[in-house]
């Protein structure tokens, strides 16, 4: 039975994409959700970015229109603001809420929670909520490694279906950091794999047409249990470093056979 979700103060989803049309109506039945997780900061006291918001938009729609035939509803949280500041986590927390939200939506139905900079590290932090069935972290901002610090948590992540997608030429977040979680996340979850596109930067544009097909791809795959495409199983299946440093195909989505 679905439960009320636990109200945070600002936090809201975006209109739905998918399954019943952009607004969410329609007679199609849910399956599956995807929440797209924004951009955001370190630290900041401002409010949420709009240009954050509309940066994940694109890839909503790409992957609602990938599964509307599957009954796959796509949703963009909306930050109570775009700081994470520090161990209140806020966009991580704001992550929970929304699946929260699912659950009080659409009832007992997968979430995938699919992430970009700092919304990956939220979609990898509240991989936990009961809902959250797989995860998905394109350049994910992650903190410097300092033995001073707790490391990333990954406990979480287990009995989740994990992909990290990451440019080896991006200057913003650092791609050693997604491998050394990837790495760990390995130890307690086999079902974790990460893609490298090489000379790619940190928002993936070179190979924009490969990185949504792979996302699609995983998504399908993860929340709605058709198959993975040969590269995704192989990454999954492979122990690091090749499952964790598979390079992205170009013209991958253009010779899926399943």
């Amino acid at each position: 039975m679905a439960q009320e979700a636990i109200p945070v103060s600002g936090a809201r989803l975006g209109r739905a994409v998918g399954a019943g049309g952009a607004g969410g109506g329609g007679d199609r039945t849910v399956h599956g959700v995807v929440l797209l997780l924004p951009a955001g900061e370190p630290l900041s006291a401002r409010g949420p970015s709009p240009l954050a918001y509309a940066g994940v938009r694109p890839l909503a729609r790409s992957l609602a229109a990938a599964g509307r035939d599957e009954g796959l509803v796509a949703h963009v949280v909306r930050y109570r603001g775009r700081g994470w500041n520090g161990t209140d986590a806020r966009l991580a927390a704001d992550a929970k809420w929304a699946a929260d939200e699912v659950v009080r939506r659409y009832g007992d139905v997968p979430v995938c929670l699919a992430g970009i900079d700092m919304g990956g590290r939220a979609a990898l932090h509240a991989a936990d909520h009961p809902a959250v069935n797989s995860v998905l972290a394109l350049a994910p901002w992650l903190p410097d490694d300092d033995v001073a610090a707790a490391a990333e948590p990954v406990k979480q992540l287990a009995g989740r279906h994990v992909l990290i997608v990451h440019g080896t030429n991006d200057e913003r977040t650092d791609p050693e950091l997604s491998y050394r979680l990837a790495e760990r996340a390995k130890k307690v979850n086999r079902d974790t794999c990460r893609f490298e596109v090489h000379s790619d930067g940190h928002s993936l544009r070179q190979h924009r047409p490969e990185v949504l097909a792979l996302a699609a791809d995983f998504v399908l795959g993860a929340l709605l249990g058709q198959g993975y495409a040969r590269p995704v199983a192989d990454a999954l299946a492979a122990p690091p470093p090749l499952g964790l440093r598979m390079p992205l195909a170009s013209g991958f989505g253009h010779a899926l056979r399943r």
